[in-house]
């Protein structure tokens, strides 16, 4: 049976040509089933409806393996800090952004506690060199806190597609290991 995939944008969205909607039709193209979530108003988030929004996309869809970008990793914090989410096989966090984040748009997302439990069998972290949202730092920080591994890239900004990732063939091989 094929694994599914849920892939979550963050603020703003990740429409085409970010990498995650170029990833979502790379996956469907090979009869991949994948759920691309388009969270409500994504340009003026909010916490609790992006909240229910995620749970319901996890209890319909049951995700063998989910891929969050940006704000969406931190909405995943927030979900696993409240311990009522289904264990999956792997997580992607892709450019989280620092966990005291200050953008005003923003402000019910943050602070974020780091959560005690991922709810995924394996996690991957990855973070670039100059994200203009976390440093270097925060993210190493971040990955020893959450026990992860992590994979840094050089110089790719918030790994979005202002800094050219649009196509992005290494995630989608990476996607095809483990479907």
């Amino acid at each position: 049976m094929a694994k599914k995939v849920l892939l979550l944008h963050g603020w703003g969205g990740s429409d085409y040509p970010h990498w995650q909607s170029w990833l979502a039709g790379e996956t469907a193209k090979e009869y991949g089933c994948v759920n691309f979530l388009k969270f409500s108003n994504f340009d003026t988030p909010k916490l609790a409806v992006w909240m229910q929004e995620l749970e319901s996309a996890l209890a319909d869809f049951k995700p063998d393996i989910v891929i969050c970008h940006s704000l969406a990793n931190t909405l995943w914090f927030h979900l696993c800090n409240t311990k009522k989410i289904p264990e999956i096989e792997k997580l992607y966090l892709v450019a989280p952004p620092s966990l005291t984040c200050k953008i005003k748009e923003l402000e019910e997302f943050f602070p974020v506690s780091t959560p005690a439990q991922l709810f995924a069998k394996e996690t991957l972290l990855i973070a670039s060199t100059n994200d203009p949202y976390m440093s270097l730092d925060e993210a190493k920080e971040l990955q020893k806190t959450l026990h992860v591994k992590i994979k840094i890239l050089n110089n790719a900004g918030h790994i979005n597609t202002d800094s050219g990732y649009g196509k992005w063939e290494w995630m989608r091989k990476e996607l095809q290991t483990v479907l």
